[in-house]
């Protein structure tokens, strides 16, 4: 099977966009990511998927911390940012949730440790113990279809 086709095929399930990142004592690393799910509520767990080459993997492994940050619509340049796409921008200043980085503005910031890592393919599954959560509820979410989009709110029916 062609891995353009299967890349295009994967690109039809409409996900939300996020950004992982962590620390180490080099700094703050960031990746846009659209491999993200809940796992669990009890315990409270959810999984990333991180390509074998990416320059965040190591990190991870490292810090055994992450935290998913949950696009807004407004932030489709961040995703950008971290999906290597914009070389030249401004600084991206990150906040912090129990001590790990976190994108301000985001939909939601989760803060996570790493509970087990599986290897499968060319990736790293990290499954999270989430340890912290901050919602912003004023927001559209960013959505990646074949590319990047918004929703669009529908009206409630007439009573």
């Amino acid at each position: 099977m062609d891995d353009m086709k299967f890349r295009k095929a994967m690109g039809k399930f409409a996900t939300g966009v996020t950004v992982i990142a962590t620390e180490n004592q080099e700094g703050v690393h960031g990746m846009t990511a659209n491999a993200f799910m809940s796992v669990s509520l009890d315990p409270k767990l959810v999984v990333i998927s991180i390509k074998e080459n990416a320059k965040i993997l190591e990190k991870i492994r490292e810090s055994q911390k992450y935290s998913v940050n949950i696009l807004a619509a407004d932030q489709e340049e961040l995703s950008m940012i971290f999906a290597g796409q914009l070389k030249e921008h401004s600084e991206v200043v990150f906040g912090y949730l129990d001590n790990q980085p976190v994108i301000p503005g985001a939909l939601a910031q989760v803060v996570c440790e790493v509970s087990h890592e599986h290897i499968e393919g060319d990736h790293s599954l990290f499954i999270g113990k989430v340890t912290d959560i901050h919602l912003e509820d004023e927001a559209e979410p960013l959505v990646f279809y074949s590319g990047y989009r918004t929703l669009t709110e529908k009206q409630p029916a007439p009573l």
